[in-house]
């Protein structure tokens, strides 16, 4: 399939099938068609290879390990609160489709340039567990100054819960104990992403 327009002008549709047809799969927009009805998005797709043929589920996953490297590009060495466009745009890239809960914490220096962005747990559906001790620790090895934590909603509503709130306040309780500061904790979701610190959560 040859296109003329410009990459970002493109539909969903448009874009997976460009991107199918340049790995010389067979009748690109059919599948691209299938894969869009199936799962809802190009985001979607890219990121939900569950159940697809074992060959276009490895070159999508590879597409997204590739946007996934230049959103990271984007945050690396730069100062994190004022690149939060740019990080909330790698978190949901990152996160927001995952089928799994997934708690990230991100290690800010004293410059709060981006140290270490790292998984610390998986979860279910609906929960993860969370060790403040063992964030604290990985912040004292990693010589991290500040942090922010981050997990994804798989529902897909960002909305903090009860028990979200209350794992803050422990977080947060550990980290002051050792002087690290707690920046925010982001909640990334399908529909958009809730910041504690901006709903005065903390």
């Amino acid at each position: 399939m040859r296109n003329t327009q410009p990459p970002e002008s493109l539909s969903d549709a448009d874009l997976l099938t460009v991107l199918l047809a340049a790995a010389k799969f067979k009748r690109p927009r059919v599948i691209a068609t299938a894969l869009l009805a199936e799962f809802g998005s190009f985001a979607e797709a890219v990121a939900s290879t569950t159940g697809m043929q074992e060959e276009a589920a490895a070159y999508l996953a590879t597409v997204r390990a590739a946007a996934l490297r230049m959103l990271h590009g984007k945050i690396k060495d730069r100062h994190a609160l004022s690149s939060w466009a740019a990080v909330l745009d790698y978190l949901r890239a990152a996160m927001a489709f995952e089928p799994r809960e997934q708690f990230r914490v991100l290690f800010l220096d004293k410059r709060n340039h981006l140290i270490a962005d790292e998984v610390q747990q998986r979860g279910t559906i609906d929960h993860t567990p969370v060790y403040p001790r063992e964030v604290v620790r990985r912040a004292i090895e990693l010589g991290a100054t500040a942090i922010v934590i981050v997990h994804n909603h798989p529902s897909g509503d960002p909305t903090p819960s009860r028990a979200d709130i209350d794992m803050t306040k422990m977080v947060t309780a550990a980290c002051q104990v050792l002087g690290i500061a707690m920046h925010d904790h982001v909640v990334i979701a399908k529909d958009g992403y809730a910041s504690f610190k901006a709903l005065g959560l903390m």
